[in-house]
């Protein structure tokens, strides 16, 4: 007994404990990002934003947590109950999971697979199932026209992402998160794949439903979209798994483009600075530009978001994958990893 616990045991217990400290991680700073959106979306708009709870409105998102916590969890007469709960706990559950593949430093990683960005491309497309269960199990029709939008919505850009990221795997020559970062010492991915960062950055904005492309909860047409029925806990995860799914696609922007944890020089002072503190900035400023682009880009119409993701986005990112292949194979460049 005594020598499996040790040589199961002890592994087993490490991981959990890791674990559990991400997701800790997580959460603070989603709270924290969340008040930084809202700021963001009200300077912009010249007005002060949350500036009551706390110094600076800094407690802001803590007590929007103790208000959804004690609110009632109403349930519609004619839902699902079963799959009506399940849905947000799925969606939050998948955006949390996808996180133990993702390097915040060298080294610093729950499970470094070797096919980690596969790993987040399966989890990113289970992500739909969420808003397609609650959008079916509230049995009202705003719902479930949100859900059917939220299907097309991300298939049709999850194809496009797909041909970015093998843009990024071809040059990179490995699918492992570390070996993709590692191979960017010489020159930051966004350099030479600057269309494919370009088109990366807006199919990461229409993958989260976030503005313009926030079809899925247009609040003209659809009140809160698949949402609507949900109030109290329920509604909190699903806001919740938004923008963990949010920091995700900005951490997978930093790492695919933007080098990870490396320093932009690697000189003094730069290489003083921890490689962890330099991820979280570059998250943080991805994030920025997320916040900026829901202040001041006016809502697509739904025909326009489908014309852009199948006709534009993806025969110009095909066309990128075969300009990359030839480039690399007519040249003899071989992968840096």
């Amino acid at each position: 007994m005594t020598e499996f616990l040790i040589t199961y045991g002890i592994p087993l217990a490490i991981i959990i404990g890791q674990s559990l400290a991400l997701i800790v991680a997580i959460l603070l700073v989603t709270a924290y990002v969340l008040l930084a959106d809202r700021k963001i979306w009200a300077a912009v708009q010249l007005r002060r934003g949350p500036n009551v709870v706390g110094a600076f409105g800094l407690l802001q998102s803590f007590a929007d947590l103790l208000k959804f916590v004690f609110k009632e969890v109403v349930i519609p007469a004619g839902a699902n109950k079963g799959v009506f709960l399940l849905a947000p706990l799925v969606t939050v559950t998948l955006a949390l999971a996808a996180w133990v593949v993702i390097p915040f430093d060298a080294g610093v990683v729950i499970s470094n697979i070797n096919v980690g960005v596969l790993y987040i491309f399966a989890i990113s497309s289970l992500g739909v199932y969420g808003v397609i269960m609650a959008g079916w199990a509230s049995n009202s029709k705003y719902p479930f026209l949100s859900a059917l939008r939220a299907a097309a919505q991300m298939v049709s850009y999850e194809v496009s992402i797909g041909f970015v990221i093998v843009c990024v795997l071809l040059t990179a020559g490995s699918l492992n998160l570390t070996e993709i970062v590692e191979a960017q010492k010489t020159v930051w991915y966004f350099i030479p794949h600057l269309p494919m960062f370009a088109i990366f950055f807006i199919s990461a904005l229409a993958e989260t439903n976030r503005p313009p492309f926030d079809l899925v909860e247009a609040e003209s047409e659809l009140v809160a979209g698949f949402m609507v029925e949900y109030s109290s806990t329920p509604y909190m995860m699903f806001m919740l798994g938004e923008y963990v799914a949010i920091l995700l696609m900005c951490a997978m922007t930093t790492i695919l483009f933007l080098g990870g944890w490396l320093p932009p020089f690697d000189i003094a002072p730069f290489n003083w600075v921890p490689g962890i503190v330099w991820f979280l900035l570059k998250v943080l400023f991805v994030f920025f530009m997320f916040a900026m682009v829901k202040a001041f880009v006016p809502r697509y119409r739904y025909d326009q978001l489908m014309r852009l993701g199948w006709k534009v986005f993806l025969p110009f990112s095909l066309f990128w994958v075969v300009l990359t292949a030839s480039v690399l194979v007519g040249f003899d460049i071989v992968p840096q990893h």
